[in-house]
């Protein structure tokens, strides 16, 4: 019998130490939990940060009005169509790139993926062409018919958001899912990644710094 105990609390204590190494979840300053995905060598967020708060606490501005949203030059977030009982826990936040620079938005040991962060990732899942498939969730819960090629094979699942362009309008919820990176294109533009409902291509392009964009998290040096 005690030979059993000893037994059972050794694989206890291994379970204990790998939970530790790969965790399944993340938790963001206000408590909101995450799912996570381990894609290649990177652990990502497979869901769309949603806070509202940096992670020291500071609230980060919520605008809802468009000519507002069109003439800023500082951090923001809003939810698409300022509805976050419909689309906060589906698609999450909307925020600017200003509020990405401010290296504040992602939980204590995660970070809003640089350029190459995407590429190391879009690597490890072959190559651009088909990695938006990979990366998409699959069926028409979400997108829009036909979705092609989307198989979420990655596990990132990722969800056709839209987003809230220069002039404060929302679009494409459905049809496409708009994530930044934190890597400066110039002193107006910064890089940015794209999957549509059409294609199972991944496209980079680069967007003026107030736009509004989803955010997945990566976790630091993993």
């Amino acid at each position: 019998m005690l030979q059993k105990n000893i037994k059972l609390f050794f694989i206890a204590i291994l379970c204990a130490g790998l939970a530790g190494c790969h965790k399944n979840s993340v938790k963001d300053i206000e408590g909101n939990t995450y799912k996570t995905v381990k894609i290649g060598t990177q652990l990502w967020m497979a869901e769309n940060l949603k806070t509202t708060k940096y992670n020291d606490g500071n609230e980060i501005p919520l605008v809802t009005e468009n000519d507002v949203w069109a003439k800023l030059n500082s951090p923001a977030y809003c939810w698409y169509n300022n509805d976050s009982s419909e689309n906060k826990q589906t698609y999450g936040a909307i925020y600017n790139w200003y509020a990405i620079n401010t290296n504040k938005l992602c939980p204590t040991g995660w970070h809003v993926p640089s350029d190459s962060d995407w590429h190391t990732m879009l690597i490890s899942l072959e190559n651009s062409n088909v990695a938006g498939g990979k990366l998409k969730e699959a069926g028409t819960a979400h997108w829009k018919i036909p979705n092609n090629g989307a198989t979420n094979k990655s596990g990132f699942t990722a969800l056709p958001g839209g987003y809230r362009s220069i002039d404060g309008i929302f679009n494409f919820i459905g049809i496409a899912g708009y994530w930044w990176s934190s890597t400066q294109y110039d002193n107006s533009s910064a890089l940015f990644y794209n999957i549509r409902y059409k294609y199972s291509l991944a496209y980079k392009y680069r967007s003026d710094k107030y736009c509004g964009f989803s955010v997945r998290c990566v976790m630091d040096n993993h």
